[in-house]
């Protein structure tokens, strides 16, 4: 064997090796992030509600959610204060802790160690209890784990199987459940003049801001679904990258019910 043809078998050599590695560590990262929410999601489950006579939530907060004796945070609230819910979609991978500290958790899971899947967050802007619309990022991975599944609401079929989305909050030491219904599935792109930016709607100051927000959705979305969004309706958004286009996003609008 000459020279040449022994540095391309080397060259071959050498790149299967560093491709072999990435392979592997990203498929061990994998593993490592699955197994860390599959155990967060048995303390969150396992717990019952820890609301007590002497620790009761006012009327007024119990009218935004009811109180769940399933689900109960506070136990990963002891892991990181950021977590203000918990986000689950039946039939999907979809069922993690959602955070709050800006962007913080693009690259970083519960335990703040730095992770390419991050955790799903709910934008600065907003507030848990009383925003009008919850905006939530999450990372679209190629594992199919974080917010991938939102890119399959591209399908009218998909939705008629996933309609609802189950959203607890943690708020003042108590957990409360709430059920939205997906009213809206569009794709966008994000950072340019022609993209509609949705994330700007945290909250709605009268009908004609909200029905600005609808008809952009509206005009973007993959199927009409039926089902009306009306002033004073509580809305959740969930985002993620999409991929047929440059810096695109798949979003999820839904109203709670």
């Amino acid at each position: 064997m000459n020279k040449k043809y022994k540095i391309i078998l080397l060259l071959l050599i050498v790149t299967l090796a560093i491709s072999s590695y990435f392979v592997i560590r990203e498929f061990a990262e994998n593993k490592e992030e699955t197994d860390i929410y599959k155990d967060l999601q048995e303390v969150v489950i396992e717990e019952s509600s820890n609301i007590s006579e002497d620790n009761e939530i006012s009327n007024e907060e119990n009218n935004k959610g009811n109180i769940n004796s399933n689900y109960n945070l506070e136990n990963i609230a002891k892991i990181n204060s950021d977590v203000v819910g918990w986000i689950k979609i039946e039939g999907t991978n979809i069922d993690y802790p959602v955070m709050q500290n800006g962007d913080y958790y693009l690259h970083r899971n519960i335990y703040k160690n730095y992770s390419s899947h991050g955790t799903p967050y709910l934008a600065e802007y907003c507030n848990v209890q009383y925003s009008d619309n919850l905006i939530i990022y999450g990372h679209h991975m190629n594992d199919n784990s974080m917010f991938a599944q939102l890119d399959d609401y591209k399908k009218n079929s998909f939705y008629n199987k996933h309609k609802f989305i189950k959203f607890y909050s943690y708020y003042n030491g108590q957990t409360l459940e709430k059920t939205y219904e997906i009213a809206i599935a569009f794709k966008t792109v994000a950072y340019s003049e022609e993209g509609f930016k949705y994330y700007n709607y945290a909250n709605f100051n009268d009908i004609q801001e909200l029905n600005e927000f609808l008809s952009n959705c509206k005009n973007l979305q993959c199927y009409d679904t039926g089902v009306d969004i009306k002033y004073g309706d509580k809305l959740i958004t969930l985002s993620t990258c999409e991929y047929s286009q440059k810096n695109g996003r798949m979003v999820i609008v839904a109203k709670q019910i």
